[in-house]
């Protein structure tokens, strides 16, 4: 402004005769072109090369400068230090060639990224081409480097020009699976490479390189018969092999390993699919760790190498235990023996920290191809299975590895009880991070009791864990959900990362139950397809598959005595039994007697219940059931064994002890007892019909009526229609309140009495197809109307192991937390229904996605978690977990994001500003679809600067302190509940947003003009997101108290108080449809 002030002055004094004297002083100074030659040449250092080029045609003596600094400029990047870019676009052959002339001394040229190159230079058409670059570059005679990341181009500068080195990482851009055939290289022996990471490229051998120092190969297909023989890298510090397509042959891999040997400084060794030749690396060690083979690794990882052997790696680690870092076991190694070979060495291992057991690479886990598909395109046969690694092995892991802090395990079925894993010589002291992926068979409460018990435990990482036992277990008797069966013990680890998510998914818990009229109308539909084929889920079975699947799962040590006596329950296990012979009363006197005790127990172990099963026995009781209708058995006789005990002490027998509730038809339910047991891990299953015994006692079922009970089943509709319930049916059921005795034992109800019900029999529960399907007692008389076979829509899963379409309850299992250093926890795909926070004093954060059935938060004590991410979980009860947090004592500023599946309304968020919470209060409506962050994560930059100037306030102003009791919220029973509402709404990146708050300060600061300290180098303001401090230069409280004085004198006059704490609940709706939107960011 002084030089202004001068020019004006002059011209009151001379007039208008000087008006060219006082335009050309009062222009604005030029100080850029005062500057000399040098000092231009040093400001161009830090500026891009593309903004260097554009100064030549701004003046002339910026133009000499920029020529002048090309003359003498060393090192150009054409990315301007950003590798991953690709350079400035619009060069041509005849434009580069130019540029690098003016740059004579040039010795190392970065980022030299093309993004399209053609092979050959086209006749009367400007282009860029490979012919064209090397022609440039070889017009610098001083040309030391070159960084790029073309494949064709570096091959041709490795041919034309090989004094060039390639600096930094040479990263080929264009890599995929399958690999394309067009991506090719071939790899020179004296290349000047120090840095080669070839992804989807197809290469005929790896030769003797004496500068490479880091060899990464991932999809790369290597064409020659023998790629290895000439391999040999000195300077090798880290070779990684991952999923390549080389020689199916073992022995071709030997010059691998022993050229591996010869790098005496290699330092990271990652090998997956590598077909090596088991005991190969054991041999290799022997002969070289005494010159320093491996001596000097800090990362080991095997994964799916499908020759390896324990002594492979053991001789390894054993080798490289000085320095050892990091291992990732493949889950064919992790197992007991080796961890206790390891201790047997009495090694130590001073430099260790992380521990990865069941390793499986992350392109196996997310590849959407089959196991023959990726044989197909070249790579190695191999199929992971399960690690099988115990408890007793993770407790020897901490006695080896002492100081581990990093702890992760992928899929290991049989880990049961990690509270059993710390003992005296193991105590996990230093361990800080730990995550479980798939652990199916891991009890929560021992989980629970193991995180109290590690003293440094920091963060906790659950994926796929704890899972929800299937909707219908507790009907049809399985022991699902304990990890044992073939979901977790059987099935190989490719392609199984969303095994949790919709499970279940059309037979909600969340949804109300039917009425019971169209239910039991439902049942009469279903009744009268009794002549149809048999339909389980509304498929038709299949014979000879079922009775195949039954054969497979269920070879016990039981398999030869007599069938009668197999698999009887044990009352003291509280488990039912798996199969029943002959009848219900023969099986119930069998499981009296202690001699059978051996062989149910080995039974129960052996054999594993799966929804085949249960389909097959279902039909075979059906079968039989039709055989056996015409041999004249009277209902009489039914009754007979429906009722054990004429005495009404029923309560003595096995049934009555685990629960079971016996049916006509000899089909057994089982009852709460059996229910409640079956999720510590029995064996729970269906006892279906008599008719598996032999055939002499198929052929005495007429004169045993007592013990074979038979009864029509669609015989015709007459005799349909004589049927009546029985009343071991109704009122056996333990769930109904029946007539009692003193000593409060049921009494056996009569046929009377349960026939005279026949017209209005109402089940407490509503029965299930597969009762129906099986059971001799009709809901309805099949002549009420006519018989049509319809396909039914099937109510559940495959998975549930029942066409039950009845709701269930979600399994409650709760995860309780308690530890003195636990920062955060992070639950994906996770089955628990409660998360509680015991005592927590160092917890921070909470993040839950695609967690099914979590319903509930309870936080007992963890005063300073402020951040709260709930996305996907489809069954959030999102009022309690609100009320639990804001209940919470405001010690922290808290932001709680949530991806709702289903509507959320606004007169849902307003009750939230009603309730007793001392907080400003913010609820952000975001509506974009794929989901932006954008708002997300600036709103945590500046909330607590909105808090922080409430507390300046009132700790140094004396400013009036705001209180919302439950006595404050009483006062306030309408609009605004006595706080000052208000909303803001925009668009980001097209979406919309609202947002319903109380926070002061906030509209002043938005409406508020750029101050002095306003920063533009960064990218937001209000038309991109709901408030930029930094583009206003709001960067501190102290600095917004400037600007917001006028705001906090009326707040002062009008006694308005403040809250010290503010808390933002962020809604996101792009999940409200109900279908959970894909998202990179949770």
């Amino acid at each position: 402004m002084g030089p202004r002030k001068k020019s004006n002055k002059f011209h009151a004094l001379v007039g208008s005769s000087g008006e060219d004297l006082v335009q050309r002083l009062s222009e604005p100074k030029d100080y850029i072109n005062e500057l000399s030659h040098e000092v231009l040449c040093h400001i161009f250092r830090y500026l891009p090369m593309k903004d260097i080029m554009c100064m030549e045609c701004l003046s002339r003596k910026l133009r000499e400068a920029v020529t002048l600094y090309l003359r003498v400029v060393k090192v150009v990047d054409l990315c301007a230090g950003h590798w991953w870019e690709y350079m400035p676009s619009g060069f041509t052959d005849s434009s580069f060639l130019l540029l690098l002339k003016k740059m004579p001394d040039l010795e190392q040229l970065y980022g030299l990224h093309p993004r399209y190159l053609e092979r050959r230079r086209i006749r009367g058409f400007e282009a860029f081409s490979i012919p064209g670059v090397l022609e440039a570059l070889q017009a610098c005679p001083n040309l030391l480097g070159v960084e790029t990341s073309h494949l064709e181009l570096v091959e041709a500068i490795w041919n034309y020009m090989p004094q060039v080195h390639i600096l930094g990482k040479f990263r080929n851009r264009n890599g995929a699976f399958p690999i394309p055939a067009e991506n090719k290289l071939t790899v020179p022996i004296n290349a000047k490479i120090q840095t080669l990471h070839l992804v989807g490229v197809n290469v005929p051998e790896i030769p003797c390189v004496s500068m490479l120092r880091h060899l990464y190969l991932k999809w790369v297909r290597l064409t020659k018969p023998q790629p290895f023989k000439d391999f040999l890298c000195v300077s090798l510090r880290t070779f990684v092999m991952r999923n390549c397509a080389g020689p199916t042959n073992s022995l071709k891999y030997v010059p691998l390993i022993t050229g591996l040997a010869s790098a005496r400084n290699l330092e990271q060794l990652e090998l997956v699919r590598v077909p090596f030749l088991g005991g190969l690396i054991q041999h290799v060690v022997e002969d070289s760790w005494r010159s320093g083979g491996f001596r000097n690794l800090h990362t080991i990882a095997f994964g799916a190498c499908k020759n390896a052997l324990e002594v492979d790696l053991g001789y390894l680690i054993i080798t490289a235990a000085r320095r050892l870092h990091e291992l990732r076991i493949q889950p064919s190694l992790t197992k007991d023996g080796v961890f206790s070979a390891l201790k047997m060495a009495e090694l130590e291992f001073p430099q260790f920290e992380t521990l990865h057991l069941g390793y499986v690479d992350e392109f196996l886990l997310q590849c959407k191809m089959s196991h023959s598909e990726l044989v197909k395109y070249g790579l190695a046969d191999v199929i992971e299975n399960p690690g099988i690694i115990t408890d007793i092995g993770i407790k020897v892991v901490n006695e080896v590895f002492t100081n581990i802090k990093y702890l992760l395990i992928y899929n290991c079925p049989h880990l049961h009880n990690p509270h059993h894993w710390i003992t005296d010589q193991s105590r996990w002291s230093r361990l800080v991070d730990l995550t479980l992926v798939r652990c199916h068979a891991i009890k929560l409460e021992s989980f629970s009791q193991f995180v109290e018990l590690l003293p440094s435990l920091e963060f906790i990482c659950l994926d796929q864990m704890f899972r929800e036992p299937p909707k219908g277990c507790a009907r049809v008797g399985l022991s699902a959900g304990t990890g044992i069966g073939v979901s977790s013990a059987l099935v190989s680890n490719q392609n199984s990362n969303n095994d949790n998510e919709d499970h279940h998914h059309h037979n909600e818990p969340n949804m109300p139950p039917p009425p019971i009229n169209n239910i039991n109308n439902q049942r009469r539909r279903q009744q009268q397809q009794h002549d149809a084929p048999a339909e389980v889920n509304g498929v038709e079975e299949e014979d000879e598959e079922d009775e195949d699947e039954v054969k497979m799962f269920c070879i016990s040590p039981c398999e030869t005595q007599p069938i009668t006596n197999r698999c009887v329950s044990s009352p003291g296990k509280g488990k039912t039994p798996l199969r029943r012979g002959n009848s219900v009363a023969i099986s119930m006197a069998v499981a009296d007697q202690p001699k059978t005790h051996a062989a149910e127990n080995s039974c129960e172990k052996s054999c594993q219940v799966t929804s085949e099963q249960i389909k097959a026995d279902m039909k075979a009781a059906t079968e039989s059931s039709r055989r056996s209708s015409g041999k004249g058995t009277t209902t009489e006789a039914v009754e007979a064994a429906a009722r054990p005990g004429a005495s009404g002490t029923s309560e003595d027998t096995p049934a009555s002890r685990t629960g079971v509730r016996t049916m006509t038809g000899s089909l057994v339910r089982v009852g709460p007892a059996g229910a409640t047991s079956g999720h510590a891990g029995g064996c729970r299953s269906v006892v279906m019909d008599a008719t598996h015994g032999t055939a002499p006692d198929r052929a005495a079922s007429g004169r045993e009526g007592a013990e074979r009970p038979s009864v029509p089943l669609s015989s015709g509709p007459a005799s349909v229609d004589r049927v009546e319930p029985r009343g071991g049916a109704v009122k056996n059921d333990p769930r109904r309140p029946g007539p009692q005795t003193a000593q409060g034992k049921r009494q056996p109800s009569s046929a009377a009495s349960s026939g005279s019900q026949q017209e209005n029999f109402v089940p407490r529960r509503p029965l299930t197809r597969s009762c129906t399907r099986t059971s001799s007692v009709p809901l309805v008389s099949e002549t009420a109307r006519p018989r049509m076979a319809v396909r039914r829509k099937r109510m559940a899963d495959k998975s549930t192991s029942t066409s039950d379409p009845v709701t269930e309850d979600d399994h409650v299992q709760i995860l309780s937390l308690k530890s003195k250093n636990l920062v955060g926890i992070t639950l994906t795909n996770c089955g628990i229904t409660d998360l509680v926070l015991k005592d927590c004093p160092k917890m921070m954060f909470i993040h839950a996605t695609r967690c099914r059935v979590l319903k509930h938060l309870r936080v007992e004590s963890a005063p300073i978690v402020n951040r709260f991410d709930y996305a996907q979980c489809k069954k959030l009860d999102m009022e309690q977990v609100l009320d639990q947090i804001l209940r919470m004592p405001p010690e922290r500023n808290r932001i709680i994001y949530m991806r709702p599946m289903h509507q959320v309304g606004d007169l849902w968020s307003l009750e939230i500003l009603t309730g007793p919470y001392p907080y400003h209060i913010a609820i952000v409506h975001e509506f974009s679809n794929p989901p932006n962050i954008r708002n997300k994560v600036r709103i945590r930059s500046w909330m607590d600067t909105i808090a922080n100037i409430s507390q300046e306030l009132i700790k140094y102003e004396f400013f009036p302190e705001a209180t919302r009791t439950e006595e404050d919220v009483k006062k306030f029973p309408r609009y605004p509940w006595g706080r000052d509402i208000y909303t803001l709404e925009g668009l980001v990146d097209g979406a919309p947003y609202s947002m319903i708050t109380d926070f002061p300060w906030l509209r002043t600061l938005r409406a508020a003009d750029p101050n002095g300290y306003s920063r533009y180098d960064f990218e937001d303001d209000e038309s991109t997101t709901i408030y930029a401090p930094r583009r206003k230069g709001q960067l501190s409280a102290d600095i917004c108290m400037e600007t917001i004085g006028e705001e906090i004198s009326e707040r002062r006059q009008s006694k308005r108080g403040v809250f010290q704490r503010v808390v933002v609940l962020f809604l996101h709706h792009c999940d409200t449809p109900g279908e959970p939107v894909d998202d990179d960011y949770i």
